[in-house]
């Protein structure tokens, strides 16, 4: 695997975004840590070492165009990007905010897009490129008041395969991972949430809303999505693109 590469990896100043960071810094990666907690993101940074911090919303054209223009002026190129930035909100389709679906669907796809699309002129450029978006077990099996995420979930994926479509022949490929339920802030925030809205406990909302059927009855750890992005990233999942990897333990 070619080694000292740019990769920038969004939301990663935490979770799983924090543990694909580390995955790639282990691998000898220079890794751009977006995120829009800047104080959050040069914490990360110098926590991992062979990365730096940016302040980015990933929901912003100007403030993305200008963090991964700085990105290639201190580094040369981009040559990996991973789309992991997200948030959820939960609620019932007619009771959502409309200010809160947009928030979520701006951040998980309109972010994808963005930085998909100001990291592809370097990618072509160099004829090489691997772009990897962090999607959902939810971008193929919906849950209750989900609505937006899972909206964005789907979105994620039908668009980062339009992007493996358009630039197969630039040697860049794109493609999603699709996490199940992984031990993250993110599903401990949501428990208390849901056990409120079913009238449940912590305990009965997990296993209903989180866990499910999932085979493996467990959450997931963040290492283990980032070995998977690790490995889409590599050498030997070059003729891999266009492709939907569910790390879901199962469902």
């Amino acid at each position: 695997m070619k080694k000292d590469r740019t990769v920038i990896v969004t939301g990663a100043a935490r979770g799983i975004g924090y543990a694909i960071a580390e995955a790639f810094r282990d691998n000898g990666d220079f890794v751009a840590v977006f995120d829009l907690n800047g104080d959050a993101a040069n914490e990360a940074a110098e926590k991992l070492g062979n990365a730096k911090g940016y302040t980015v919303n990933v929901a912003s054209e100007e403030s993305v165009k200008t963090a991964v223009e700085q990105v290639i002026a201190e580094r040369g190129t981009v040559d990996v990007v991973v789309n992991n930035a997200g948030l959820q909100f939960i609620s019932s389709v007619e009771e959502f905010p409309e200010e809160k679906w947009d928030l979520v669907v701006d951040v998980i796809l309109k972010g994808t897009f963005l930085v998909t699309k100001h990291a592809l002129p370097a990618m072509k450029k160099q004829n090489y490129g691997r772009i990897i978006t962090i999607s959902s077990g939810h971008g193929r099996r919906p849950d209750q008041y989900k609505s937006a995420y899972v909206a964005a979930k789907y979105g994620q994926i039908g668009f980062t395969n339009v992007v493996a479509m358009e630039n197969a022949k630039f040697g860049i490929t794109a493609n999603s991972i699709l996490p199940g339920p992984t031990r993250t802030e993110l599903i401990e925030k949501q428990l208390p949430q849901l056990a409120e809205r079913d009238g449940s406990t912590v305990e009965e909302a997990l296993n209903r809303h989180i866990l499910g059927g999932q085979w493996l009855g467990r959450l997931l750890e963040p290492s283990e999505i980032a070995a998977t992005a690790l490995f889409l990233a590599s050498d030997g999942a070059a003729a891999i693109t266009g492709e939907s990897l569910g790390v879901t333990g199962g469902e």
